[in-house]
């Protein structure tokens, strides 16, 4: 006999004794099915029809392959194979009737339904059912502190959710206004908002979902000096950052606070999930010893990310946090998940704990937080910081109407370009620089530029150590150049 392994769908589970998977042996898949019907007798009428055919409602995958395709039930199976029950499910509950979850567990001590109002019972009913929650589970969600760092695309989605879930109290660590360009994908917020600090506009709508929730705003830049007291009185935190540095920090601060950090990042299609614990698993800094090179991994808001990616992502790491407060499931621990959303594919791979971690092994040699922007190399991304000579946009624009304007040179993505660009301007993406270096001309004054300026300025460095001479960085990029000499000019 063949010993398969069959995975078991939560709406049958209670029928197989809770279990998520089970050893069944035989030879085909109906010999496996029949076999797991006669052993848990419960479930044979939700498999087979009284005429004992397997029912049409409920799919048998046999690996990822669907038996209707292969030999149906007389499908040979092999050893390590896995076979999938995959049962029609309606997504809810009609009104009034009451879901198959099995024997209702006993009640905990003390867990009394009128701790909540008929109006909280009506919110959480959903919660309620669940034998996983229960009122005993949603106290423990009243109870909690989760801290997010960062009010943006991962951070709109998982407070949403954490608040409609009944966390008691969310903490939101941002510095910034909401941007026309953040509602793509930071649904927390709507066009009225545009120009106020996220942190109001997020606590308005975060109380309007859930009076029951209390927002706390931490409306200053995370630093190694407030970190600890930030982070302390919080439960778990949702990293939601967008910039190695405050990755980091949010890493180092979680490990030597015992906190667990529920990790998330997006980068155009792709996206990464994970759950760093050093208390039982890996940190960050076990997956990433090094930041990258600050030129080398494009943000955002240079490379672009699909709206709907960090959606996704930032509901799994609400899924996270929900299953950590709530003591249930099996949390990314040691983990990393990661997301195609052009293929649709999710992918999981092991992570180890280092046991050279300067943080988080036995061999430690870091006890408290460093400067880490320094760490991150971004210390000194700005033009004048890493000695580059810049040009302001009102300067450029005399200079481009004088009888001998300097050479301009556009180093954003041929993408950028088509959304606009300065007339009579060279375009060369940073990346095609050594390729083409021989196009710009050293008998003239050339001027770099880019979005926001940080490109164009590593750029001039570049050429500066090259052997060019008269290389100057418009300071601000494209978006100075339309707050000072354009008002009319695209920025994005």
């Amino acid at each position: 006999m063949t010993a398969v392994t069959v995975k078991v769908p939560m709406a049958l589970r209670p029928l197989v004794g809770g279990r998520a998977e089970t050893a069944v042996d035989g030879a085909t898949v109906g010999e496996l099915v029949r076999r797991l019907a006669e052993d848990h007798p419960e479930l044979k009428r939700h498999l087979f029809s009284p005429e004992g055919k397997l029912r049409s409602f409920v799919t048998v995958y046999l690996n990822d392959q669907d038996i209707r395709y292969l030999a149906k039930e007389a499908t040979p199976v092999a050893d390590g194979d896995v076979l999938s029950i995959v049962p029609a499910i309606a997504g809810g509950s009609p009104e009034g009737s009451t879901p198959s979850t099995g024997p209702t567990p006993p009640r905990a001590p003390g867990a009394m339904i009128p701790s909540f109002s008929p109006s909280d019972l009506r919110r959480y009913s959903r919660h309620l059912l669940l034998p996983e929650v229960g009122v005993a589970g949603q106290r423990k969600l009243r109870d909690a502190k989760v801290l997010l760092v960062g009010a943006g695309g991962l951070g709109a989605p998982a407070a949403l959710y954490l608040a409609a879930a009944g966390v008691g109290e969310i903490g939101l660590v941002d510095f910034d206004a909401v941007d026309l360009s953040n509602l793509q994908r930071q649904v927390l917020y709507t066009t009225a908002d545009v120009g106020r600090p996220k942190l109001e506009a997020a606590r308005q709508r975060l109380e309007a979902l859930n009076p029951g929730v209390r927002v706390v705003a931490h409306g200053e830049r995370l630093t190694s000096e407030n970190a600890f007291d930030v982070l302390r009185p919080y439960d778990v935190v949702v990293d939601g950052t967008d910039n190695f540095p405050t990755r980091y920090l949010v890493n180092d601060a979680c490990v030597l606070l015992g906190k667990p950090n529920v990790y998330g990042s997006v980068y155009r299609f792709e996206g990464q999930v994970s759950v760093f614990d050093a208390s039982r698993g890996p940190c960050y800094r076990c997956l990433y010893p090094e930041p990258p090179p600050p030129d080398l991994v494009p943000s955002c808001a240079e490379a672009g990310v699909l709206g709907v990616l960090p959606g996704l992502v930032g509901l799994l790491q609400a899924t996270e946090t929900l299953k950590i407060l709530l003591g249930t499931g099996t949390p990314l621990v040691g983990r990393l998940l990661l997301y195609d959303a052009l293929e649709l594919k999710f992918r999981e791979l092991a992570l180890r704990r280092n046991p050279h971690c300067v943080l988080c092994s036995s061999e430690a040699t870091q006890t408290g937080l460093i400067d880490y922007p320094a760490f991150c190399g971004v210390a000194a991304t700005g033009g004048e910081s890493i000695g580059v000579p810049s040009i302001e946009a009102e300067e450029l624009a005399r200079a481009l109407a004088s009888p001998d304007p300097p050479l301009l040179v556009d180093v954003r993505e041929r993408g950028e370009w088509d959304i606009s660009h300065l007339p009579g301007a060279l375009l060369i993406p940073r990346a095609e620089l050594p390729e083409r270096v021989d196009e710009i001309t050293r008998a003239r004054e050339v001027v770099l530029y880019c979005r926001v300026g940080d490109r164009s300025a590593r750029s001039a460095r570049w050429l500066l150590d090259l052997g060019f001479t008269h290389v100057r960085n418009l300071a601000g990029g494209l978006h100075a150049w339309a707050s000072r000499v354009d008002p009319n000019f695209p920025v994005y």
